[in-house]
């Protein structure tokens, strides 16, 4: 298909009007329309209901772009890395996490590579856990951390560091003094959960099994961020990976330990078959070295705890 008219269709999309179409584009607007009209041609499809001089996306446009603007993302990020080497920018690093890994195990790494080498840049691909294990071997990424069990021919897989659950609360919860939370603490408590499908809720989920019990998980979401946050304000409490309750700290928060331990396994992928640079290499190191730091860091004795 017409590249130009691709492009064109997106600018609309985003920009809602021929006219900021135009300027995204640096185009007139007769010029922008007339690669649209070309484009509905080459579809053999409406793409749009002209309605008092404004076009009005069909709901086949609305389908139709949603495949087309992957496309063009993967041909930006083609252009991005063309200009990077014809600039001979070879410091650059492409990083694929879930998001709450950026802050708790990516900050420190990387403001300390952009001072060791001040050509260095990064591209952060930030996604959910389960949007990782669906996309790899699909996207092209130098280094990327998530959690195991990952099992993937494309990539190579290094231990980075274990951590362990929390138990996550307001400030005023009744088991917000307790130096330990246990599961049998949890008994008929209202507790906010991860989604099925996560490795925290199925952990969780065993451990309530081994004492003959139910949780009592009055919300879910697949984002760990999202639960810590809710038990933060009080609808819950909410059994969480440390990485993700250190990232979602705010106040009023309390992370206690939790028992019985539950470990998840971080771990560093890289692509099979890609060079390891000594940039790259650095970088590794420096997260590892984070990592360890932060891990330790979770269960420093808390004040009032008992």
């Amino acid at each position: 298909m017409n590249l130009k008219g691709l492009e064109a269709l997106r600018a609309f999309m985003e920009g809602g009007s021929l006219q900021e179409a135009a300027k995204r584009l640096r185009r007139t607007q007769p010029q922008v329309s007339r690669l649209l009209s070309a484009l509905e041609d080459e579809v053999g499809f409406p793409l749009f209901n002209r309605e008092k001089r404004r076009l009005i996306p069909t709901d086949d446009a609305r389908t139709f772009y949603m495949r087309v603007q992957h496309a063009l993302y993967s041909l930006d990020e083609a252009r991005d890395e063309a200009r990077r080497l014809r600039e001979h920018q070879h410091q650059h690093v492409t990083i694929l996490t879930a998001p709450h890994v950026v802050g708790a195990l990516l900050v420190e790494p990387l403001s300390v590579m952009s001072e060791e080498v001040p050509t260095f840049t990064a591209t952060i691909d930030s996604r959910s856990r389960l949007d990782i294990e669906l996309w790899l071997g699909k996207e092209a990424f130098d280094l990327g951390i998530t959690v195991m069990p990952i099992e993937n021919p494309a990539v190579l897989v290094e231990p980075l560091v274990d951590v362990q659950a929390v138990a996550v609360m307001r400030e005023d919860h009744p088991l917000a003094t307790r130096a330990v939370v246990r599961i049998e603490d949890l008994v008929d408590l209202p507790l906010i959960a991860n989604s099925p499908r996560t490795v925290m809720r199925q952990t969780l989920e065993a451990a309530f099994r081994r004492i003959g019990a139910e949780p009592d998980i009055r919300f879910e979401t697949p984002n760990g961020q999202i639960a810590c946050e809710m038990a933060a304000r009080g609808p819950g409490l909410a059994v969480a990976d440390g990485f993700v309750a250190r990232s979602s700290l705010q106040p009023g928060m309390v992370i206690r330990p939790f028992e019985p331990t539950i470990r998840l396994g971080y771990v560093m992928m890289f692509p099979k078959f890609q060079t390891r640079t000594p940039l790259l290499t650095r970088l590794a190191g420096l997260i590892r070295q984070n990592a360890e730091r932060q891990a330790g860091a979770l269960f420093r004795p808390a004040p009032g705890a008992r």
